[in-house]
């Protein structure tokens, strides 16, 4: 079952209000979706954003009727909800969500190929209607290639080591199984700690799959400028990569003062200007990290659009 991660605080901090409009842009099972509905009431919008045809599928069950609320979901890339909103008719909005990462039914599915849990084709694709596979990237890129995908996108120090133990191990056989890239990984760095040695370069070639980084800072731009003045924009990361492009991103609309050598001060920032509403990272409460230990990891991040 999945369970939405920062549920409270998350739907907390958009401030819904009734009757308001409202982007879902990372829908998964509607866990938020549906909180943001019942808060907001009859006369809320929501529009629901997903790339996994099979969570649309499951969302639009579970929020159907739900506070005689106006639901319209969408299979798209959250990287361009700017566009579906505006195509849907909608100038501005009152609040975005993002719910980054790959959710606990993906990881779950053993057939999806997102984790090494279970054996299952080395796919990753969070749309499976469109674009190469996982096993596909490891069986075409160079070693190169592979070194700065595992280096920036998972942040793996034996990326080197890694990505040359996969060009030689392509060249006997296809690397096609999220069991096969498990064992190689493990086999080639070893095993230390408490987590797979695999879980950065599982977590690179996803990344890599499916555009996260693109469709994030697409997301980013796209849906600040949708937001009303006095619209909230919440972002949940789980790893640190996206967390720091999300916490750079508000900071430079959110900006500074500058004191002027003639007296006075300047505001100094990129705009639409923004102002946190999380002054620092909200993390899970330990109550929530023992039921639901995926949680742990995850931050969330809140800004509120200003006047110019």
């Amino acid at each position: 079952m999945h369970i939405p991660v920062l549920l409270r605080e998350a739907v907390d901090s958009l401030a819904v209000r009734q009757g308001g409009v409202y982007v879902d842009g990372t829908l998964g099972r509607a866990g938020h979706a549906r909180e943001i509905l019942l808060c907001g009431g009859a006369g809320t919008t929501l529009v629901g954003v997903d790339r996994d045809e099979q969570a649309l599928a499951e969302s639009a069950a579970r929020l159907d009727g739900v506070s005689g609320a106006k639901v319209v979901l969408v299979h798209g890339c959250h990287g361009s909800i700017a566009e579906i909103v505006r195509g849907k008719g909608i100038g501005e909005v009152d609040g975005i969500l993002l719910d980054l990462g790959v959710s606990s039914p993906q990881l779950d599915e053993a057939e999806r190929g997102f984790s090494f849990r279970a054996d299952g084709p080395l796919d990753m694709r969070m749309d499976r209607s469109r674009g190469v596979t996982a096993a596909t990237l490891v069986a075409t890129r160079t070693e190169s290639e592979l070194v700065e995908i595992l280096r920036t996108l998972g942040e793996e120090p034996n990326a080197r080591r890694i990505a040359r133990a996969l060009v030689q191990a392509r060249a006997l056989r296809p690397i096609e199984t999220t069991g096969q890239l498990a064992e190689l990984v493990e086999r080639t760095v070893g095993r230390r700690g408490p987590h797979h040695p695999a879980t950065r370069t599982f977590q690179a070639l996803r990344m890599a799959v499916n555009d996260e980084i693109g469709e994030l800072e697409r997301a980013l731009d796209g849906g600040l400028g949708l937001l009303k003045v006095g619209g909230r924009f919440a972002v949940i990361t789980f790893e640190s990569l996206t967390d720091r492009i999300v916490k750079r991103f508000f900071a430079a609309h959110a900006g500074h003062m500058v004191s002027l050598q003639q007296g006075g001060e300047r505001w100094e920032g990129e705009l639409p200007r923004v102002r946190p509403v999380t002054r620092h990272a909200v993390v899970a409460s330990e109550q929530e990290t023992i039921v639901n230990p995926r949680a742990r990891s995850a931050k969330l991040r809140t800004v509120e659009r200003m006047a110019a």
